[in-house]
């Protein structure tokens, strides 16, 4: 008996439009696939508004019905970490990393990639980040300079580096903006974690930091069908993202070629055939399509949905396919009904700068039990930079008070309450930062939730219109998933301190609200 019915047609959904880029594509070497069969048509015992609520997602975005057990949450940043590289060294035939960046300084990361390396020799490597947040150090040390030894010593068929660069960041833009501001035009900002079978959902990268004192959320999906997918996803942006190469005759130690086999122009020189191309690449993917056979598909433990949500907008043209804020927004509006006055929620974004459209959302619910929780100052990982940045942390508490502003405006003070989270002061002992983000949503009744989203998105403007992201939005009625989802924003509450409005009154000066008002699109 599976959990809820799925609406999806029987006929295999494909994909008809003559494009050149797809009649380039391949099979990735990384996938482990098995033929498609038709989707089971189970009875629902939820609800009948969440009933609707997947019934709307089945015609959105693939589904994966699994156990819930097949889900293991992380907590703390140190145990990311370990299972990550246990997980690496134990690997048999794939390992699959899309990231921001790797730290310039993760030698012992990239020494457990080099053993299991050595350990099997059918092992293969494939590693996605980011052109301009992964070279930005050049020519010292940098994400680039780190992996290139790689292909060198284990060749091109066994590792492949891999950079996203923004089709936005062109001609001009592109000549002057210096680097590190440049980055403000979009990145590559999802966060797979993918070794054989099993896949890491975060919104973590890969540095010490997040290893260590940078709190984020972390989610081990062990499933084969779903890690096919997000292999897939990871598959297409590589083959449009350029290749790191090693380069001895260069001070850096790398080099980055576009190669022939690429279905698209590079992205600086022609953005908009990119763009059309990268639409033939990835909407496909984020469309519903029937699911292979994973072996509990029929039986009484599949309590379980997870929907992958992805958001491309600056790679998609003339028409935006993206699903996240879509599937977000039909999830959000379930707490505008009258009936889900006694339902509860939870919201988290380390950077907070809310869509308008998830806000109005919110600022609707019925819901008497709406929390917020963001970073305090403190806990902004740009605290105490030097420069521009440095005005962040302040710029993130401004737009933090707007909301709350707009919670009092509309007389939702009441229901809606805004924390901090802190954890000492970042660089300082002992000192942590906050970049966990995340939904959760308990039914009405209940005390733990049944829905969560994890993922790489911060939900702001940035993530909806230059960043490309990935996440999983999870539906189950596994009370010990419930359980494990109410123990992990315990986790994160536990650090807080409610905020009242009265708080936000001090004056964060005229510079940080005029680069706000800049360069709000960009954070």
């Amino acid at each position: 008996m599976l959990l809820l019915p799925s609406s999806r047609n029987p006929g295999l959904r494909t994909f008809t439009r003559s494009c050149k880029c797809l009649a380039r594509t391949r099979p990735h070497r990384l996938l482990h696939t098995a033929p498609p069969i038709a989707p089971p048509h189970p009875v629902s015992s939820y609800v009948p508004a969440l009933a609707s609520l997947t019934s709307d997602l089945d015609k959105l975005a693939p589904r994966f019905d699994i156990n819930a057990g097949q889900i293991r949450i992380l907590k703390a940043p140190s145990d990311f970490y370990l299972v990550l590289k246990e997980k690496i060294l134990n690997a048999k035939y794939r390992v699959f990393l899309s990231t921001l960046y790797i730290g310039a300084s993760e030698h012992e990361l990239i020494e457990t990639l080099r053993q299991a390396l050595q350990h099997q020799p059918g092992l293969r490597i494939s590693v996605l980040s980011d052109a301009l947040r992964g070279t930005r150090e050049s020519p010292r040390a940098s994400c680039a300079s780190l992996l290139a030894p790689l292909v060198e010593d284990f060749g091109e068929d066994r590792v492949e580096i891999r950079m996203y660069h923004s089709p936005i960041l062109t001609g001009w833009r592109k000549k002057f903006i210096p680097a590190r501001l440049n980055e403000g035009w979009g990145l590559q900002h999802m966060k797979l974690y993918g070794i054989d079978d099993e896949v890491i959902l975060s919104g973590a990268n890969l540095s010490t930091d997040y290893f260590t004192n940078r709190q984020d959320r972390y989610h081990l999906f062990s499933n084969k069908n779903i890690t096919d997918y997000y292999a897939r996803i990871q598959q297409a942006v590589s083959q449009i993202s350029y290749k790191v190469l090693p380069d001895k005759t260069s001070e850096q130690g790398y080099k980055l070629i576009w190669p022939e086999s690429n279905p698209a122009p590079q992205p600086t020189e022609r953005p908009q055939e990119f763009k059309a191309c990268a639409s033939a690449l990835l909407s496909p993917l984020l469309r519903p399509f029937q699911q292979p056979e994973d072996g509990n598909a029929r039986t009484e433990s599949t309590d379980t949905v997870v929907y992958p949500l992805g958001q491309f907008t600056p790679l998609f043209h003339p028409v935006d396919t993206s699903t996240e804020i879509v599937g977000l927004s039909k999830v959000l509006q379930l707490l505008t009904r009258p009936d889900f006055s006694e339902a509860s929620w939870t919201f988290t974004a380390g950077y907070f700068n809310i869509h308008p459209t998830l806000k109005s959302i919110l600022l609707a619910s019925t819901s008497k039990h709406g929390s917020i929780i963001t970073a305090h100052p403190h806990a902004n990982g740009f605290f105490g930079s030097a420069g521009i940045s440095g005005n962040l942390p302040p710029g993130y508490t401004l737009l933090a008070g707007r909301f709350l502003a707009d919670v009092y405006a509309a007389r939702k003070q009441t229901f809606i309450i805004l924390k901090e989270w802190k954890r000492g002061i970042v660089g300082e002992k002992d000192g942590w930062t906050y970049h966990a983000k995340g939904i959760w949503v308990n039914m009405p009744g209940e005390q733990n939730p049944s829905i969560t989203l994890i993922g790489s998105s911060n939900y702001t403007r940035r993530s909806y219109s230059l960043d490309i992201e990935m996440n999983a939005l999870i539906i189950t009625r596994s009370e010990q998933m419930k359980e494990a989802l109410r123990e992990e924003v315990q986790s994160l509450e536990s650090f807080t301190i409610t905020k009242k409005l009265e708080d936000f009154k001090e004056d964060v000066g005229w510079r940080v609200k005029f680069l706000v008002w800049l360069f709000e699109k960009q954070l």
